[in-house]
C-alpha cells in the first residue's frame, strides 16, 4: 500500500474529493504504451518495493499527467531507484532513469534500455553521450530521473553533496519540468557508509515532491544566446539542488546546512545511478 499524505505530514490521510471534470486521466492512459522491459522492470520491482518500502509521498500530484519531466532527487542509497520507481508509476508516469554503464550488460542490459534507462559512462569524456539521449527522452515527453550527485552522498548526516552540472544543461535546453524530489528512509535499509543491508519489512521510506523550479528567466538567457558558461551551470545546479536540500529538511524537520558536501572525486563500487558531467 502507498500513501499519498498531505502537507501536514508523512501519515496523515488525504480527505476524499470528488474528482472535478477535466481532471488528471486514468494512470493506465498517462503511462503509455509498456514495452516488454517496462513490463519486467514493473513485475520485479513493484512487489519488491512493495515488501521492503512503505511508501509515503507529500504532493505526489505535482508529476505532470503528461509532458516532458526532469525529476531530481537526492541520492542516499543504492536501492533509492527502486522506491523512486514506484513514486513515479504510482503517480501515473513511466520513469527513465540515467544509471552507470557498467548494469547494462547481457540480458539486464537489453531490458535495461528497452525499459528505456539511459546509460552513462560516468566520469569519462562520452558522458556527454548519455545528457544527448536524456535530452531526446525529454524532448519526447517522457519523465527523466537524475540524481545529480552522481553517487550516493558522503555526508554523514546524509545531506545531499555538490553535484555534477549535467542536470543545468538539461534543464536549460529543454522545456521540461524540472522538480525537485527529497527521499528519506531508504538509508536505514541499506547503508552505504557502512555497508549494512537491514532487511526489514515495510521500512517507511518518504518523498516530498517539490513545486517546479522556475527557469524561465534563465532559459530565456540561453534562448538570447548566452552560452552554457561553467559559472551558469554551477548556478542553476545549485538553485536546483538548494530546492531539493530545502525538501529534505521539511521531510525530516531539521534545518538543512547552507553548503553541499563535497563530491568524491572517482567512482566507487556499489553505486549504480548515474550523472553526466
Amino acid at each position: 500500500m502507498v500513501e499519498q499524505t498531505s502537507p501536514g505530514g508523512a501519515g496523515a490521510q488525504r480527505p476524499a474529493v470528488a474528482r472535478p471534470i477535466g481532471a488528471r486521466p486514468a494512470k493506465w492512459r498517462t503511462r503509455g504504451r509498456l514495452t516488454y522491459g517496462m513490463v519486467a522492470a514493473i513485475v520485479v520491482v513493484y512487489p519488491v518495493s512493495s515488501l521492503m518500502f512503505r511508501l509515503r509521498y507529500r504532493h505526489g500530484d505535482r508529476l505532470p499527467a503528461t509532458g516532458p519531466v526532469l525529476l531530481v532527487a537526492n541520492h542516499i542509497s543504492i536501492l533509492d531507484p527502486l522506491a523512486c520507481a514506484r513514486l513515479v508509476f504510482d503517480n501515473g508516469r513511466l520513469p527513465h532513469f540515467l544509471a552507470k554503464e557498467s548494469v547494462f550488460t547481457g540480458f539486464a542490459g537489453t531490458l535495461l534500455r528497452s525499459a528505456g534507462q539511459i546509460p552513462v559512462a560516468r566520469f569519462s569524456d562520452a558522458a556527454h553521450e548519455a545528457l544527448d539521449a536524456a535530452k531526446a527522452d525529454l524532448d519526447s515527453g517522457n519523465v527523466v530521473v537524475i540524481y545529480p550527485e552522481g553517487s550516493v552522498t558522503r555526508d554523514a548526516d546524509w545531506w545531499p553533496m555538490q553535484s555534477r552540472t549535467g542536470v543545468a544543461r538539461l534543464a536549460l535546453t529543454t522545456d521540461a519540468v524540472v522538480l525537485p524530489v527529497a527521499q528519506w528512509g531508504p538509508q536505514e535499509v541499506h547503508d552505504y557508509h557502512r555497508k549494512k543491508l537491514r532487511m526489514r519489512f515495510r521500512a517507511p521510506a518518504d518523498y516530498l515532491v517539490g513545486e517546479p523550479v522556475d527557469l524561465a528567466d534563465l532559459r530565456a538567457r540561453v534562448r538570447d544566446g548566452h552560452p552554457l558558461t561553467a559559472a551558469l551551470l554551477r548556478e542553476t545546479t545549485d538553485l536546483i539542488m538548494t530546492r531539493v536540500r530545502d525538501g529534505l529538511a521539511e521531510l525530516r524537520g531539521e534545518p538543512a546546512p547552507q553548503t553541499f558536501h563535497p563530491r568524491p572525486r572517482r567512482e566507487l563500487p556499489g553505486d549504480l545511478s548515474g550523472s553526466a558531467a
